[in-house]
């Protein structure tokens, strides 16, 4: 597949509402979401059940139609087509494969709808499917593979009709642990080969973070923020961003002084300036967002000081949660060496580099 055969995708304010139960009123399951996917780029959407990232793909598929907006395709108006004349492919979570077909027709039957001729449908689907590792596989039937193969089957189905655009609904959901981690190695790495533009919805912040270009984190129907899964990780955009992403502290502070996309806090006794996106001005309320990794524990008594409260050996890191006065704190030791482990019930400074937090503005009540 060429990287010429990439689509570019715009969503422009869309929305999509839906009736109530009741019938008084609507739901807005998606509200004036805007979007520019660009051509070859993977882009997850990324948030708890009921944020609107299901319904979102739903609506650039053609599954549903938005109540108002626009989604364009290369420039091209294709919010009311429908499905097969949008020049895109879904991955289902339940693979959606024909049970009574084989692997060679379940490939097949997108080219078949297409009227393709048959001499390039045999060569299409045996291209896909020595791609996808399924070369000697053509004759089984789905019940006859482990659920690795079936889900590279039903990839394999949305790439052999040359999609510019490949959606995934939260394909990887019915797989185990370990054959999570491989596949989703295999989706990303397939993905970056054939520079496929590529939507991806799925509720898992670690499967967002290895795959993506761009994380579009949604809450309430609504964008919360979009950006690298780095940024997304390291700014937070909201307090909502910082706890879905990954696990976070967070500690009250007030500004003291502010520039820009800085400010000046005292945070466990030290002042510090750390990075903000927030408009602050110095003697505002402040959140400072401290990862657990980023919090070290040192013997050393000129340090705000914490009582560790539970100390978890997990081999590779060690958990902590300590008490600092009446709330409790998160803290991963990375590299625990056996002569800087800490007991249970033990007093402990606490230390940060404030190159590492990031602040972010109290909501008003």
């Amino acid at each position: 597949m060429a990287a010429s055969q990439a689509g570019t995708l715009v969503l422009e304010t869309v929305s999509k509402l839906f009736p109530q139960r009741s019938g008084q009123g609507d739901v807005r399951a998606v509200d004036r979401v805007s979007l520019t996917i660009e051509p070859g780029e993977f882009v997850t959407l990324l948030g708890p059940s009921g944020c609107g990232k299901t319904t979102t793909l739903r609506l650039i598929s053609g599954f549903e139609m938005p109540t108002s907006g626009r989604i364009l395709l290369d420039g091209k108006d294709i919010s009311h087509r429908p499905p097969n004349k949008r020049d895109m492919a879904m991955v289902f979570q339940s693979y959606a494969l024909f049970p009574h077909m084989t692997v060679f027709n379940n490939v097949a039957y997108g080219l078949r709808v297409q009227h393709t001729a048959r001499g390039d449908i045999r060569q299409r689907v045996q291209r896909v499917l020595e791609l996808m590792s399924l070369g000697g596989l053509g004759e089984r039937r789905p019940h006859e593979l482990s659920g690795g193969q079936q889900q590279r089957v039903a990839l394999a189905r949305s790439l052999v009709v040359e999609p510019r655009v490949l959606l995934f609904d939260e394909p990887l959901s019915n797989l185990d642990a370990k054959l999570r981690v491989q596949m989703r190695s295999e989706i990303r790495n397939l993905q970056r080969r054939l520079n496929i533009t590529s939507v991806y919805v799925t509720h898992d912040q670690v499967e967002a973070m290895a795959m993506s270009d761009r994380i579009v984190v949604m809450n309430n129907g609504q964008i919360e923020q979009i950006g690298s899964p780095e940024e997304i990780y390291r700014h937070p955009a909201s307090r909502f961003v910082a706890d879905f992403i990954g696990r976070a502290n967070f500690l009250d502070a007030t500004v003291e002084a502010a520039g820009d996309n800085q400010a000046t806090v005292t945070l466990l006794g030290q002042t510090a300036t750390l990075s903000t996106s927030a408009p602050l001005r110095p003697g505002d309320r402040a959140i400072a967002v401290l990862r657990p990794e980023v919090l070290r524990l040192e013997e050393n008594s000129a340090l705000e000081q914490v009582v560790i409260e539970q100390a978890m050996y997990l081999g590779s890191t060690i958990e902590y949660i300590v008490r600092l006065g009446q709330q409790r704190l998160i803290i991963v030791d990375a590299d625990p060496h056996l002569g800087r482990v800490f007991g249970e019930g033990a007093t402990v400074g606490l230390a940060f580099k404030p190159e590492t937090v990031h602040l972010l503005a109290e909501p008003v009540a």
